[in-house]
């Protein structure tokens, strides 16, 4: 199903929903209104028993300019919600742009992810880019700080002194540069973004539902360790704590195996071999 005009484009198949952030002649900037319609999008694919995997996108030629300045400047936004349940500052402290929800968000960015809209792709649990995407967090630029993540989760993925050096550049980084960082982990023609998203996300479908949830909890939760053996404690317990029986493992065992078998004896040319997923 899809509203065209919608804020936010929600559609939905085979247990994945593909949400598009729609203001494009605003570059989808971040109003207060399309923040909370991403909100609420997220959180009812969050909530929905029938969906697995988000996808996340924009609408052509931007993924997000940003924050909206100059809704913003105007000094007329409407008030927040209470913390927790919309866009904002949560009880915790910290700022979200998308509720923290236990199935994976692939972020799908076909353009200019700039500031807010950086901070927003880096929220998403990984990301794969077009050829035409581009990243910058220029918010040394505009003198403004940030508060969505920006430094913290920036220098988590390309390191600290890359990330320093774009927050107080403000220089842009093009989809292949953003590839040997680390900061996305597909660089496709634009024409094949969302197929190629929606491929990654239908493989996560078709795993034990419970069990992705269980891992991706358990990602966040190493994120925030403070050491490596914090981390290999943590992924014990998850390990001695799984209960037997919540997976079907022998009925699964042969498809697996037959998948992996596929894969790695499959021979992708050479415009094909970055394209294709790993197992």
């Amino acid at each position: 199903m899809t509203d065209a005009d919608a804020l936010v484009r929600v559609e939905t198949a085979d247990r994945v929903a593909t949400l598009t952030l729609n203001r494009p002649t605003a570059r989808n900037a971040l109003s207060r209104a399309l923040m909370d319609a991403l909100w609420d999008a997220v959180t009812a694919a969050g909530d929905d028993p029938g969906i697995d995997v988000i996808v996340l996108t924009g609408a052509d030629p931007a993924f997000c300019a940003g924050v909206d300045l100059t809704e913003a400047a105007g000094g007329t936004l409407p008030p927040l919600r209470p913390p927790g349940q919309g866009p904002g500052r949560d009880t915790n402290g910290l700022f979200r742009f998308l509720p923290p929800i236990d199935k994976p968000v692939i972020g799908a960015i076909n353009g200019a992810a700039v500031t807010g809209g950086l901070e927003v792709a880096l929220q998403c649990t990984f990301l794969i880019a077009s050829d035409r995407a581009r990243f910058a967090d220029t918010h040394a630029r505009l003198g403004v700080m940030p508060g969505g993540g920006a430094t913290v989760l920036l220098a988590a993925t390309v390191g600290a002194r890359k990330a320093v050096e774009l927050s107080l550049t403000g220089n842009f980084l093009t989809a292949a540069e953003a590839l040997r960082l680390g900061l996305v982990n597909h660089v496709v023609p634009h024409r094949d973004l969302l197929p190629f998203a929606q491929r990654l996300a239908g493989d996560i479908a078709g795993n034990d539902p419970r069990a992705v949830r269980q891992l991706l909890g358990h990602y966040s939760r190493v994120a925030d360790t403070a050491t490596l053996t914090e981390a290999h404690l943590l992924e014990g317990i998850l390990a001695e704590t799984w209960r037997p029986g919540t997976s079907d493992i022998a009925a699964r065992r042969a498809a697996v195996v037959a998948r992996g078998r596929s894969q790695v004896h499959s021979d992708p040319g050479p415009a094909e071999a970055d394209a294709t997923p790993t197992p």
